[in-house]
């Protein structure tokens, strides 16, 4: 029989706790019981305040948090745990369950804390910790807004987290004031000198810095809130976010006679196990020798350990790492080891470049040879190699390794021990990844991830795990073929430059053989990037996979699907009568699509020109749902129906459509525009998505929701229309341009050198002076559109290739039998069994 498991808290750490005990509990010896106070599976708290980007909570969920695929795991959400009888060893819930266990795990987290001000429990007072605390505040913002101008908020705390609130306050459209008590802002993680440009650089950004100040209290003026500050001032706000720490919650120890300490927190030992051996406590709710930790890493730590533990194991809590490198508001910021020279004797060399908006500051020993801690602000990008080596001999000048020729100094990977964390939220070593590499034969990023966890959590050390790829000396080929020893992007240029426009003259001058399925298609898309001509004519046909060869998408029977462009969702009711018209005089399966159009299913080759023919006639172009191209504009219904819309996202978003329409590229491109922050057509889950804000437009780029979904990045924030086309126009040029075989824009940000920054340094700032060429080239694109079915339907040499199958007119495919379903006909797949709808 199973022992039980219960674990009450379903937060970050304990659901590492779960993942981490069932990944290593081989023989099944434990069941997992979960008992958790939201009612929402475990979710990314650490990235909280980018669920106000999208407002789905989805997007923040963990993977795995479900375990749907797990029996040995049961989820029981929404249901908090009230009582723990140590006697009898049960825990009950507010809903009446009682739940016996074998072993018990607190991971119940903390509570904001709430400084005692008069007024605290107004009306408009938040807190700042779960998904439910910001739609509370997002409420509170949406009746703000409806006053004239901007709202005001003011943020209780100037740490960590009340920066990221003054952030999702800023981004829900209200002026914050930040409130802190000690003498900078973040004052746990930078100095004096680090903070004073922190102060600068979030002030400049519509943020109001209050620091050594505290709030003396809160009031209810004329349907609004009036805080009162200690220097005197006073400010007229719509609402304020408690963000002034955290803590412990210890209580359920409390009650059940478990030792907590003097300032709280539930006392464990090395092994994460408390005054009760058969109960242990991780995460920001334990006391490790007198230290409750409120951070992730240390978490993660502590639920390694308690699991290792529950399993017979001696694992003991490694101590903490307690860096941090943050990005607030666009402001990285970063500390590391002994930042504050507490250590006696120790010596700063400070770097400050006001002009330039960094400060860098490193702490060594008395003598000078070992590094002790850090603190950046303002360029963070040095962390990830400085960080590991504390505590251990500098490899060379100081002041060297913080002058901005230095770029690290001589801190390179070659410089870091094998026993050096490169990765503290999993705690992956050197040592660890280079295993990985030279014996698990990992020989790429992804494959290191998986293999070891390292990057998977904040990916402050991803560039670094491409270092450790290098200096083992495996050489990632950029060859898109066997045929072809340049990439795709190297080929792109070769074709842009001279002007080569087949794929024979291609291969023949700078390549060999006579081609492939794996650069014969990718060159069609470059060749059809670059406007040469429709994909059918000459030699470029040969060149196209199976369903750009028929317009269409081969479906699992071998017919074909029919998929109309329908800009932006919207349509006329004549369209509507014509689509349906087609769909029942050729017993098409019909099915609105998520992207807002309608699919017609079961089509046969000689079939589609016909139906083409009809559709063209309507006023209907080719949605391209078949080639790597663009296939949808989603939108909501904007400004012009919806109350809450502040733009008109259907406009838009058929603007943009028909602009980029047929526009060819790696892979398929998708995007979405939202008339408000409610985001319901899901921007942020696309290769480009626009979010209407009351002052234009935010871009969000490298997104999607596939089978490793990605959230798209923010690019540029409330600009006009015209800069939006612009950018829109660079940023898909450059990704064409740049981007590998079927590569995604979302894994191909991932992997650009510089990411995000370097990106917006591109199609932004124009760094490189490419700018003016890539909006020439989509302007080119736009003036050369020509509907690919149209260009069809009018050769007869094109139309030709629709009758040489085995389904040609008068010789049905005798494979392809239908059944009626849901009364629509599908198809009887040979040699799949019939599963009857459920």
């Amino acid at each position: 029989m199973a022992r039980t498991l219960v674990v009450v808290g379903n937060g970050m750490v304990g659901h590492r706790l779960v993942q981490a005990l069932r990944d290593r509990d081989a023989e099944g010896g434990w069941r997992v019981v979960v008992i958790a106070e939201e009612a929402r599976p475990a979710y990314d708290r650490v990235a909280l305040t980018s669920y106000v980007d999208s407002w789905d909570p989805m997007t923040l969920q963990l993977e795995g948090a479900e375990f749907t695929d797990d029996d040995g795991v049961e989820l029981r959400l929404g249901d908090p745990v009230v009582i723990v009888d140590r006697e009898s060893k049960v825990v009950r819930t507010a809903g009446g369950l009682a739940q016996s266990y074998d072993a018990l795990v607190l991971a119940t987290g903390s509570v904001p804390f709430v400084p005692p001000v008069p007024g605290r429990h107004l009306p408009g007072c938040h807190v700042y910790r779960t998904i439910d605390d910001l739609d509370a505040i997002r409420d509170s913002a949406a009746r703000a807004r409806k006053g004239k101008g901007r709202g005001a908020a003011m943020v209780l705390g100037g740490g960590l987290l009340g920066l990221e609130a003054a952030k999702a306050l800023r981004d829900m459209g209200l002026s914050p004031h930040v409130v802190e008590l000690g003498p900078r802002l973040m004052p746990l993680q930078v100095d004096e000198g680090g903070g004073a440009l922190l102060k600068r650089l979030i002030e400049g950004l519509d943020v109001t810095v209050h620091a050594g100040t505290s709030t003396s209290s809160i009031e209810e003026d004329r349907g609004r809130l009036l805080a009162k500050l200690s220097n005197g001032i006073e400010l007229d706000l719509d609402l304020v976010v408690f963000s002034a720490g955290i803590r412990p919650r210890d209580q359920l120890a409390r009650e059940s006679g478990l030792t907590v300490g003097e300032r709280g927190g539930i006392v464990v030992d090395e092994g994460c196990r408390t005054s009760d051996p058969d109960i242990y406590a991780i995460g920001e709710c334990a006391n490790l020798d007198g230290m409750v930790y409120g951070l992730v890493a240390p978490g993660y730590s502590m639920a390694e350990v308690a699991a290792d533990r529950i399993l017979g194991g001696t694992a003991s809590f490694p101590g903490a790492d307690m860096s941090t490198k943050l990005k607030l508001m666009g402001v990285d910021v970063a500390s590391f080891g002994d930042a504050h020279a507490a250590t006696e004797g120790a010596l700063d060399v400070v770097f400050n470049d006001a002009v330039k908006g960094s400060y860098k500051k490193l702490v060594i020993s008395d003598d000078a040879k070992t590094l002790l801690g850090g603190v950046l602000v303002g360029d963070a990008s040095d962390y990830a190699m400085l960080r590991p080596m504390v505590g251990r001999a500098l490899p060379g000048d100081p002041g060297s390794i913080l002058a901005p020729s230095g770029g690290g100094g001589g801190v390179g990977i070659d410089a870091l021990p094998d026993e050096a964390q490169v990765c503290s939220c999993n705690g992956v070593t050197k040592g660890d990844i280079k295993h990985s590499i030279l014996e698990g034969g990992c020989a790429d990023v992804p494959s290191i991830k998986s293999c070891t966890k390292a990057g998977t959590s904040c990916g402050s050390c991803v560039p670094m795990l491409k270092q450790l790829l290098n200096a083992c000396g495996v050489e990632q080929s950029k060859a898109l073929c066997e045929h072809f020893g340049q990439s795709r992007a190297e080929l792109f240029e070769i074709a842009r430059v001279t002007g080569i426009a087949t794929f024979s003259e291609l291969v023949a001058k700078h390549g060999s053989g006579r081609g492939c399925d794996i650069c014969k298609p990718a060159v069609a898309s470059i060749l059809a990037s670059l406007g040469n001509g429709h994909i059918l004519a000459g030699e470029q046909a040969a060149l196209q996979d199976t369903n750009d060869r028929y317009l269409a998408n081969m479906q699992r029977n071998g017919t074909y699907s029919v998929v109309p462009r329908i800009p932006g969702g919207e349509i006329t009711p004549e369209k509507l009568m014509v689509i349906a018209q087609v769909a029942q005089d050729y017993g098409l399966y019909t099915k609105i699509t998520g992207g807002q159009r309608i699919d017609l299913f079961g089509a046969t080759v000689d079939q589609l020109p016909a139906i083409w023919k009809r559709l063209v006639d309507a006023g209907f172009e080719s949605g391209h749902a078949y080639g790597k191209a663009l296939r949808t504009v989603k939108s909501c219904v904007g400004d012009t129906w919806c109350r809450y819309g502040v733009q008109d996202s259907v406009g838009l978003a058929i603007e943009l459509e028909l602009r980029y329409r047929g526009l060819r590229a790696p892979h398929k491109l998708k995007s979405a525009v939202s008339g408000c922050a409610r985001e319901c057509a899901e921007a942020r889950g696309k290769d480009f998505g626009i979010i209407a804000t009351e002052n234009g437009w935010n871009l969000y780029v490298g997104g999607n929701g596939g089978m490793m979904p990605r959230h798209a990045d923010l690019l540029v924030s409330e600009v006009d229309k015209e800069t939006l086309l612009k950018v829109i126009d660079r940023f898909l040029m450059f990704y064409i341009r740049t981007a590998d075989r079927l590569q995604r824009t979302s894994t191909w940000l991932d992997g650009l050198e510089g990411g995000l920054d370097h990106l917006r340094d591109v199609v932004v700032n124009d760094s490189l002076g490419l700018c003016a060429e890539l909006e020439a080239q989509m302007a080119q694109h736009v003036d050369d559109y020509a509907d690919e079915w149209a260009g069809v339907l009018a050769d007869p040499q094109k139309l030709a290739r629709f009758s040489s199958f085995v389904n040609a007119p008068g010789t049905p495919d005798p494979t392809i039998t239908f059944r009626e379903e849901r009364g629509q006909k599908v198809p009887v797949l040979l040699g799949i069994p019939e599963v009857s709808a459920r």
